[in-house]
């Protein structure tokens, strides 16, 4: 039996900061979650401003994360935080997240989890030693429509998986608009702040951990090629790669951020021995599952004839639309559930375990380490190394 809110400490995402407001919405969404502290940024006056708008106490607006930590762990049980959120940029995830785990916090970091594998492997063996909660803000797979395709896929519905085809094109770097001051750009073509890629580690992760969450497979090698299209960028902004499954299913995965007019275009299509699926992000609330001949069915969010997991992640009836932020509040959802469970002394459910966790930003960092090599070699395939 629950019998408080789960309290949470938040790194980053101050004040004009675009993703942690998200996350701070996401969070409150289900009344599952308190925000109580936060070191919002590395600028001390931003810092205390942002402290401010979100009527934190003053003694527990932080000026790193360091203190935060260190105070947040002295304090009684019944004050004391139960998880640590790091929306920071990729560079400043893994020393916090080390950080909590270490005293004893839970944590959600935006993906991708760090800057390297090396890192993202630390952080898994820490979870491990301590069994404490990580999760990994993969946002598209907290959609219903998603899990319901992952489910029918799960229930043999499509057969044996023959091919997968995800594409996840976007416009908005089209031009060299890290140099014209989009603080946003600058840091994500910025191999220091970034990683070793641009498009394929910001985006093209999300296009595979939705490949492998919908069909259940696991990318077992792969043949990329990365491109930097606007001249003048130090990391891809485009790239395609070939996918094999660990069943032999073959796959194909595009992305790009020079795409000029797309906005955020995520699309999915999962083929079987027996019929299709078919998911774009723009067109959440809508599934297509195509039948060897037969009609096309078109399933929409909230109805009756949805599987138990995907009604378990919906909150308005039919025809009412629920988009980005419901699906980032699902993940929010399963993970404030199961560290409750977890405080309560009680099991949670599968549902309730239902979100990214530390072994998704493993194969995340992974599959950037793989696209990279592969790029960059002459060899056609590269087996899918951790």
């Amino acid at each position: 039996m629950k019998t408080r809110k789960i309290r949470m400490g938040m790194v980053g995402g101050g004040k004009d900061a675009f993703i942690g407001a998200v996350h701070r919405i996401a969070a409150n969404i289900d009344g599952q979650i308190e925000l109580c502290c936060g070191a919002l940024s590395i600028n001390p006056e931003i810092a205390k401003e942002s402290g401010e708008m979100l009527f934190l106490p003053e003694d527990r607006t932080y000026l790193t994360f360091q203190e935060m930590i260190e105070n947040e762990s002295k304090m009684p049980a019944d004050k004391r935080i139960d998880f640590v959120t790091i929306v920071t940029p990729n560079f400043a995830h893994f020393a916090p997240a080390m950080m909590a785990l270490e005293n004893g916090f839970n944590v959600v970091i935006e993906k991708p989890i760090a800057l390297s594998l090396d890192e993202a492997k630390q952080l898994q063996k820490k979870v491990e030693e301590t069994g404490l909660v990580l999760c990994l803000t993969h946002t598209y797979s907290g959609y219903p429509m998603v899990k319901q395709a992952r489910q029918m896929v799960k229930d043999g519905k499509l057969g044996a998986i023959r091919k997968v085809m995800v594409e996840y094109p976007q416009g908005w770097l089209s031009t060299l608009t890290e140099r014209e001051g989009n603080a946003q750009a600058a840091w994500r073509t910025d191999p220091t702040k970034s990683g070793k890629s641009g498009c394929m580690g910001d985006i093209g992760t999300h296009a595979a951990q939705l490949a492998e969450y919908i069909s259940g497979l696991k990318i077992s090698k792969l043949c990329a090629d990365l491109n930097i299209v606007v001249t003048g960028r130090a990391l891809d902004d485009d790239g395609n790669v070939l996918l094999r499954f660990d069943n032999g299913a073959s796959g194909v995965l595009s992305a790009s951020q020079v795409a000029a007019g797309e906005e955020n275009a995520l699309k999915i299509r999962v083929y079987g021995e027996k019929g299709g699926l078919e998911w774009h992000q723009q067109e959440p609330n809508t599934l297509l599952v195509k039948w060897l001949n037969e009609p096309t069915q078109i399933y929409r969010a909230g109805q009756a004839y949805l599987s138990d997991i995907a009604k378990h992640n919906l909150r308005v009836p039919g025809g009412h639309p629920e988009g980005y932020l419901e699906a980032f509040a699902n993940i929010y959802k399963n993970f404030a559930l199961t560290v409750s469970a977890k405080i309560h002394g009680t099991e949670p459910t599968e549902a309730m375990l239902d979100f990214p966790r530390v072994e998704d930003g493993v194969r995340g960092m992974a599959f950037i380490d793989n696209v990279v090599a592969s790029s960059q070699s002459d060899q056609k395939w590269f087996d899918f190394n951790i």
